[in-house]
């Protein structure tokens, strides 16, 4: 019934694909609009809507890098640096 569908991002202009199942999911909720931007122009977009998240200054209890998290670090918790934190999430998923 659905047909993969190329639209142009009224943002950045570039061409994307509004999937069959996308299609379907937009009409099972309702959405009668197609969307108008990219996934990355609405993620940037949805991103500027929330406001900038207050970051706080930590180091690493891994490297000892200085680093900024969106949370208020805790005394006695330990912290992590983005490398850091992905290579131990990466770790625990083997």
């Amino acid at each position: 019934m659905y047909q993969d569908e190329t639209l142009i991002c009224e943002d950045c202009g570039c061409e994307f694909v509004f999937t069959a199942g996308e299609q379907e999911f937009y009409a099972e909720k309702g959405l009668t609009n197609k969307p108008k931007r990219c996934a990355n122009c609405r993620k940037a977009k949805k991103q500027q809507h929330r406001g900038k998240k207050k970051m706080y200054d930590a180091v690493c209890a891994k490297c000892g890098k200085q680093t900024q998290v969106p949370f208020n670090p805790t005394q006695g918790r330990d912290v992590l640096c983005k490398e850091c934190f992905d290579a131990e999430k990466a770790a625990s998923a083997v």
